[in-house]
């Protein structure tokens, strides 16, 4: 009995076999967040640069007095090549072409003296790429009563002061956006000029007759790299 006391004892001081078997699970590491591709920067852009525009003028009307402008006549006509023509620099992305847009008036001191030189002037003309497609149109309408109405005068001319009879009348600003593959040129052509005067009205559509004058032709663009120049093959 002694030593089945002794066994019971023995027994109840044991661990349970559970505790023999369980197994610890080591704890997991914590690892560090997967480390993301650094993110490619963006190209940048080139500044965009705003410059006086390269013009090829069929006719010109002179430099400004007062402005020192130069004032080209936009004339009628039905063929791009005969147009003012802007040069349109090396670019990446669109070109924003603006200029100012005059009416032309003949000044005659006699009839505003006579006050009979009232005359309203409506000009339209359009900026078309070198395939014939208009870009857009642009139209200037103005009114004229005495010489305060005139815009500027022109040098080189005959009448007071070395001044020409033809000058700029009213400005409207002009701002056109033309699309990246535009070329390497745009070209301004005279539409139709609308002239009412106190004894009626005008209109003129003809090829060759002065529509508008314009000045201050600026180009603004994103410089691209020049057009490749395709290798001549030798004979």
């Amino acid at each position: 009995m002694r030593l089945v006391a002794i066994a019971l004892m023995l027994a109840s001081l044991a661990p349970p076999a559970s505790a023999h078997t369980r197994k610890t699970t080591p704890a997991k590491k914590s690892t560090p967040a997967s480390r993301q591709a650094p993110a490619k920067k963006a190209t940048a852009q080139p500044a965009l640069t705003r410059a006086q525009a390269e013009l090829s003028c069929p006719s010109e009307l002179g430099l400004g007095v007062a402005t020192k402008r130069r004032f080209c006549d936009v004339l009628a006509g039905r063929e791009p090549a005969g147009g003012v023509l802007v040069t349109i620099p090396p670019h990446r992305g669109p070109v924003t072409l603006s200029f100012e847009l005059h009416n032309r008036h003949t000044y005659s001191e006699e009839l505003v003296k006579a006050k009979r030189a009232f005359r309203q002037y409506t000009a339209t003309i359009g900026v078309f790429t070198m395939d014939n497609t208009l870009i857009d149109r642009a139209a200037i309408q103005t009114e004229f009563r005495t010489e305060r109405d005139l815009y500027d005068r022109v040098g080189g001319g005959a009448g007071p002061g070395g001044v020409k009879a033809v000058a700029p009348a009213g400005s409207e600003f002009i701002s056109i956006e033309l699309p990246a593959d535009v070329g390497e040129q745009v070209s301004l052509v005279g539409e139709k000029l609308t002239v009412i005067r106190p004894d009626g009205t005008d209109t003129f559509v003809s090829e060759g007759r002065p529509i508008a004058t314009i000045s201050n032709v600026m180009v603004e663009y994103r410089p691209g790299p020049p057009p490749r120049k395709v290798p001549t093959r030798k004979p």
